[in-house]
């Protein structure tokens, strides 16, 4: 099967040489054109996931018509916030029936729209049919070790989540399928937020009592603003919500919770921004998460703390207080 990946990061190349190694002809598209050559070249994507050789078959391009023109899948891996600038570059040259799939996790901060609608809007009602998305825990470093994995395809259409599930499924990659697009793709951004709490949590010394609050709290206001926005409950209870939340909070390998641990051991955010060559999807996702909370009267406590500290300049020190003092209540 031929297939397009949109995104040369660590994410997309590991799907990449995943899709490569079982035999598919996959064109990995980049948006900087000095990394395309370089893979191509020394198969290995040295600034995105260094130290692992990539398939011979694999190749890698700048032109985005040359990665989609024939494709039979397309899975788009961009950052949240420039998934439409690429999307509605390709659209002209996608087929009408390949399949296309989102792997991409957060909100577009500037509408507020999830993945799906983003894609809907920039797409053909052909094209859009048996749209998917694609989300779990999976560090895209372990996935290219070939450790074991479980991820969640969903879609409205059964039939191209279970193309999407079979495309990826391997000895290494386990793959889920489900219906409920909106509470995977929800699940799959706004754990990020909670994820940057829990490296504060960490930067300030506090411990696993803590760690655990926040994250089961966490789960609980993501769900309220999920179940508001039209997600089914039992969604964040699977992969794509406490697996995928679990894994960001806790795992040495998340960008989020090293952003929200550098910013409880007192770093502003503008120095640990400058210094990352990769994104942290949950600064972005906690502006649109914040919004959203109070578009839909949704209570986000630990949403609106992350935001004061990043966007208002607030202290991590006052945001545990903050949540500490609320007035008791009973547990959802």
């Amino acid at each position: 099967m031929k297939v397009a990946v949109l995104g040369a990061g660590s994410w997309g190349t590991a799907l990449a040489s995943l899709l490569s190694k079982e035999g598919h002809a996959v064109s990995l598209w980049s948006f900087e054109q000095d990394l395309a050559q370089a893979i191509n070249e020394r198969k290995e994507n040295h600034l995105y996931l260094p130290g692992f050789v990539l398939p011979k078959s694999l190749t890698a391009t700048h032109s985005i018509s040359e990665a989609v023109n024939g494709a039979e899948v397309v899975v788009s891996v961009s950052p949240s916030q420039f998934v439409e600038a690429v999307i509605s570059r390709a659209a002209e040259f996608i087929d009408p029936k390949a399949l296309i799939c989102s792997a991409s996790k957060g909100i577009e901060t500037s509408t507020l729209r999830r993945m799906d609608e983003v894609f809907q809007s920039n797409l053909s009602t052909d094209q859009f049919y048996g749209f998917s998305v694609l989300s779990g825990p999976s560090f895209a470093k372990e996935v290219a070790e070939e450790l074991p994995t479980a991820v969640v395809v969903a879609s409205e259409n059964k039939d191209a989540a279970l193309i999407i599930q079979d495309l990826f499924q391997t000895s290494y990659l386990r793959v889920y399928t489900g219906t409920d697009i909106i509470g995977v793709e929800l699940g799959g951004a706004l754990k990020n937020v909670i994820a940057l709490a829990a490296g504060v949590s960490a930067g300030l010394g506090y411990g696993n009592n803590t760690q655990a609050a926040l994250m089961t709290r966490g789960l609980a206001e993501i769900k309220r603003l999920g179940v508001a926005m039209g997600a089914e409950s039992n969604t964040f209870l699977g992969l794509a919500g406490m697996g995928d939340l679990v894994l960001t909070c806790t795992g040495d390998l998340s960008r989020n919770r090293a952003v929200g641990y550098r910013l409880g051991c007192g770093e502003p955010i503008g120095q640990i921004l400058s210094d990352m060559s990769s994104v942290a999807e949950g600064v972005k996702t906690t502006e649109s998460a914040y919004e959203l909370s109070r578009s839909y009267e949704v209570d986000m406590p630990i949403t609106k703390e992350v935001y004061t500290m990043l966007k208002l300049g607030g202290s991590p020190e006052q945001a545990i207080l903050n949540l500490m003092d609320r007035k008791p209540k009973s547990e959802e």
